[in-house]
């Protein structure tokens, strides 16, 4: 028995031994791996092996770094060739939340510059606000005060070293754009407006990250912890996709062409410590793009003869543009031809179809080597030329104009209003597609213009005598206006019976003259040996309306030669011709705007575009009382840069706004209309309007240089005394003829007590200039002027003519009226 149970012990024995042998062998093995594991996870911070990091399964795009995606992470290989090259990083919002406004705006533009460290990736801000050249003593100084600030720094993740000539590195970019990095994200005023607390990290995420030969795109949506978000409240929170472009500067700056403001320009700006003066300057200089001579050319351009530039500025229309309206758009761009020819280049602007998928599988808008007029399924009435320049040079790297969908409305609405009186083709709410494709040129070639480096130069349609734009010959050679970068829109002044008047601007005198002085070439020069040459040719036009810049103004306008969407030379008789045409539009709103089985919005749009229509003609007239001319000048000009409105001008501007206004328009209240498109409001429409411009013309500002103007110029000006009794004399006419007071003129004489009662009390206003220059105001101390005492003036006369017209009145609502208008009076002249 034992003999056989042994043999069977020794098996299991020997079984046993082996499975726990082969399960030893096993426990190592695993624990070799786990060991192996640990052994292969990097340590914080340290260096990997290139193909740990960027693994098989890595999608690459190659261009101006190479851009790996593993894992849902983004990583740059960034080649050491371009480590401390300049790079511009434009910010800008691609996809906004309802209520923040439209896509596309610009919020932030830096110079970038990255630095490798030893185990780090520095991306630092670069500066080029302050400047010395690097020869002189100074440059350390500046360098000292100008230490660029690290916008993040990155662990080195891995080296690439397959190219000894051109070895790079990587890193994990995923953080600049997922954490809340400021300079990349919602600009300050969005947070403080919105009551953003914090970036949610959850809801945050990179939508995308593409690389071009030039460039960087980036697009990462980001969502903000608000308690006051414009829509959707009840989520308490901010989502908007925000697109960052990082653009490679080129490695030798364009030469500079420096800015003079007596030629309109886009500029930017340098405090240059190393010029020879006693107190630091800013050079400003053009916003331009580069176009220069072929050296085979030179001598031929030295004779006259057009050439050819090296590179042409090539405009792109978007695929999605609707095929109809491509060529105008087309037409628009290359329109600019002619003005390039007069700074000695042809063919010097081109516009293309972009190649089909097919052609170009790789082509992209957003692509910096390629400028793209792009269309947008947006409902916003409006488009836009922005560009992308190199700050330290100036030169426009590329360009995108945003066309939106509805600028069309836009057109149909000005156009309408502006010519219908005159032009049976604009008497329809949908024009034929030839009409249209032609307004949408002259916005095309507006726009452009902006990406060439012109701002609006609404001083240039004041060039023209207002009867000029009746004359076929004229306008048919002239256009509207000399510069179609001004707001004149479309000929408003012409009459019935003015028959081949042209109807809008072309590329005009202004504009050929302002292209040839920012981009002819001034071969040999320096852009400092240039400036006397540049001044010589502004002042070969000197005095010349027709060569004048005048900048746009916001809020206060203290220069009614500079205005938006006016025309001609005399704003009084521009605007009376505007408003005889109104008149005759109104009878025929209802035929013009409406068809059998639609309804009557076309009609209530159209009608309120008269409205706007008239308010613009109240701004333009108004704006001359307490006016200055600015007509900038150097001290080789003869003559003042700032002269005063005269006299008489601004007296008969009075006189207009009591005919045209204060006496209730009574041709704009048409009851056919009224009962068609709204319920009420007819009567608040006009007391609002009337209002508005009281109070302008009752400005502090305004009033302050009415005060200055008389000071200076004694009898010769329009004083505060003859201004305020002409409009008192006006506005309460009726208490000396003891004709009945109606509604609307109710309405108007308790504004015109309100706005005493205000300058009774009203606080004191700084001098203000911000915006480039935009926006400008006139400084006075309220309290110390004469306003105050001659508003209390005005209130003691007002209330002497009140009862004066109470002794005439047999109407009870007007004897109701003006017994109120008493007390009001005595409450502000005596609260206690």
């Amino acid at each position: 028995m034992i003999k056989r149970i042994l043999p069977q012990l020794l098996v299991l024995i020997v079984l046993l031994g082996s499975y726990q042998t082969a399960e030893a062998q096993l426990f190592k093995k695993k624990k070799k791996a786990t060991e192996q594991k640990k052994e292969d996870k990097p340590k914080p911070g340290e260096i990997q092996p290139y193909d740990k990091v960027i693994t098989k399964e890595a999608k690459t795009d190659t261009g101006l770094f190479s851009v790996h995606t593993v894992d849902d992470k983004y990583y740059y290989e960034i080649p050491d060739s371009l480590l401390n090259r300049e790079m511009l990083m434009v910010t800008r919002i691609s996809k906004t939340a309802t209520g923040i406004g439209f896509g596309g705006g610009k919020i932030n533009t830096q110079v970038l510059r990255w630095e490798k460290r030893p185990k780090q990736i520095l991306l630092r801000v670069a500066s080029y606000e302050n400047v010395a050249a690097d020869s002189l003593p100074v440059h350390e100084a500046v360098v000292n005060s100008n230490f660029e600030p690290v916008l993040y720094a990155f662990d080195i993740k891995a080296f690439n070293k397959k190219d000894s000539l051109n070895p790079a590195t990587v890193i994990e970019v995923d953080p600049l754009f997922t954490k809340d990095v400021n300079a990349l994200g919602l600009p300050d005023g969005y947070r403080k407006r919105y009551k953003v607390t914090r970036l949610d990290n959850e809801r945050s995420y990179i939508e995308s990250i593409k690389s071009y030969p030039l460039n960087i795109e980036a697009r990462h949506v980001k969502t903000y912890a608000s308690s006051d978000p414009p829509s959707n409240s009840s989520l308490g929170s901010i989502s908007i996709e925000i697109n960052n472009s990082m653009i490679l500067l080129p490695k030798e700056p364009m030469k500079r062409r420096y800015f003079d403001r007596r030629v309109g320009w886009f500029a930017r700006g340098q405090v240059d410590y190393g010029l020879d003066a006693q107190e630091s300057k800013t050079v400003t200089y053009l916003d331009r793009w580069r176009l220069e001579v072929k050296e085979e050319d030179i001598e031929k351009f030295k004779a006259g003869e057009l050439v050819e530039p090296k590179k042409p500025i090539v405009y792109y229309v978007d695929r999605a543009t609707p095929k109809e309206w491509v060529p105008f758009i087309k037409q628009g761009i290359e329109d600019w031809q002619v003005a390039f020819e007069a700074a000695g280049f042809k063919n010097a602007i081109i516009a293309k179809d972009p190649p089909s998928p097919e052609e170009d599988p790789e082509w992209s808008p957003e692509d910096v080597r390629y400028s793209v007029v792009r269309y947008l399924a947006s409902p916003i009435p409006n488009a836009n030329g922005p560009h992308v320049s190199d700050p330290r040079s100036g030169e426009i790297l590329e360009s995108d104009i945003n066309w939106y969908h509805n600028v069309m409305t836009l057109l149909r609405n000005w156009y309408f209003v502006q010519t219908a009186a005159i032009n049976p083709e604009a008497r329809k709410v949908e024009f034929k597609k030839d009409i249209m494709g032609r307004l949408i040129r002259f916005v095309s070639s507006h726009e452009v213009g902006h990406t060439l480096g012109l701002p609006h130069n609404m001083g240039s349609s004041v060039a023209y005598p207002v009867d000029s734009l009746r004359s076929a010959s004229f306008t048919q050679k002239n256009g509207t206006a000399p510069s179609i970068m001004d707001y004149a829109r479309f000929n408003y002044v012409a009459q019935p019976g003015d028959e081949g008047v042209a109807l809008m601007p072309n590329i005009g005198v202004y504009d050929k003259y302002s292209i040839s002085w920012g981009y002819r070439p001034i071969l040999d020069k320096t852009a400092e040996e240039e400036k006397p040459i540049l001044n010589n040719w502004i002042l070969e036009h000197a005095g010349d309306p027709m060569y004048r810049f005048g900048h746009q103004q916001v809020g206060d306008i203290h220069d009614p030669s500079s205005q938006t969407e006016d025309l001609g030379d005399d704003a009084i008789k521009a605007s009376m011709y505007g408003i005889e045409n109104l008149k005759r539009i109104v009878p025929n709103l209802m035929e013009w705007t409406t068809e059998a089985g639609e309804n009557y919005d076309d009609l209530g749009i159209l009608y309120g575009q008269v409205v706007a229509q008239f308010q613009r003609y109240m701004g333009h007239v108004s704006n001359n009382i307490g006016g200055v001319y600015e007509y900038h000048k150097t001290a080789d000009q003869e003559g003042a840069v700032y002269t005063h409105v005269s006299k008489e001008h601004q007296k008969n501007s009075m006189k207009f706004m009591q005919e045209q206004l204060f006496e209730t328009p009574e041709w704009m209240i048409d009851q056919n209309i009224f009962n068609k498109i709204e319920y009420s409001g007819s009567v608040e429409r006009i007391r609002s309007m009337q209002e508005r411009y009281l109070n302008t013309m009752l400005q502090l500002g305004k009033l302050a240089r009415v005060i200055e103007n008389e000071t200076i110029n004694g009898k010769n000006a329009y004083g505060l005394l003859e201004m305020m009794q002409d409009l008192r004399n006006g506005i309460w006419s009726e208490t000396r003829s003891g004709k009945a007071i109606d509604t609307y003129r109710r309405n108007l004489q308790k504004a015109h007590i309100d706005r005493l009662e205000y300058l009774m009390t009203a606080e004191s206003q700084e001098k203000q200039e911000d915006f480039g220059g935009y926006r400008k105001s006139t400084a006075i101390n309220a309290s110390q002027s004469d306003i105050r005492s001659v508003a209390r003036g005005e209130l003691n006369n007002l209330k002497r003519d009140i009862r004066n017209g109470l002794s005439r009145t047999s109407d009870t609502m007007s004897r109701y009226h003006l017994q109120d208008a008493l007390e009001r009076i005595d409450q502000i002249l005596d609260p206690k």
